[in-house]
């Protein structure tokens, strides 16, 4: 007969006590925005500030979960639901462990983001809107994506031919066209610090 899965979770060590060993307060920090908008970058600059920091941090986005864990989903409605559900889900065990989890994801809807707040829990999760006008974001186009989606070569593209919902009271807002990405990336470890420095 199965151990009561309850029993298994009883029997783990708190997060507190994870917390307590990296001298840390986890949090999921969940950065969303168009494709160029210069999440990734930020992301990875925070990552390396708390790193030099001392704090022990771990980036997720579509390169290391579309390679990994998400290889089978394309990018149907369907698809991309479920590829923000089990981004959430391990960020989440993340969390747990007592591990900052940066998460850089375009999650276009508001829909799709709730989802992940929801499985993540409200306290613990911070929605930070990197907010690049589209024309900016489409100069940038490092790959390629914008000019290929005005082809018609890749359908549903977010801000072409598929919508962007803007996060309506995001925990923070970065607005890249007047700053710099260092700014940037400054502003949000800076608005990151106090919620995961233990006291």
């Amino acid at each position: 007969m199965p151990e009561n899965i309850h029993t298994i979770f009883d029997r783990l060590l708190p997060r507190e006590d994870k917390e307590k060993f990296l001298h840390q307060h986890a949090k999921v920090i969940w950065l969303t925005g168009l494709s160029g908008s210069g999440k990734s970058t930020i992301a990875a600059g925070l990552e390396r500030k708390l790193f030099e920091s001392n704090f022990f941090v771990q980036l997720l986005d579509g390169d290391n979960v579309r390679t990994g864990i998400n290889n089978n989903l394309g990018f149907s409605d369907e698809d991309r639901t479920e590829n923000i559900r089990r981004i959430a889900e391990v960020s989440k065990l993340f969390l747990n462990s007592g591990i900052i989890t940066i998460n850089c994801f375009v999650s276009p809807t508001i829909e799709i983001r709730s989802l992940a707040k929801e499985i993540v829990g409200e306290d613990d999760f911070l929605e930070v809107f990197i907010n690049t006008p589209l024309e900016i974001c489409e100069q940038r186009d490092v790959k390629g994506l914008y000019q290929k989606a005005r082809k018609g070569e890749i359908k549903d593209f977010t801000g072409i031919d598929s919508p962007f919902e803007a996060p309506i009271q995001p925990d923070l807002e970065i607005k890249t066209a007047s700053q710099t990405i260092e700014e940037s990336t400054e502003e949000l470890y800076n608005f990151i610090l106090p919620k995961i420095k233990q006291a």
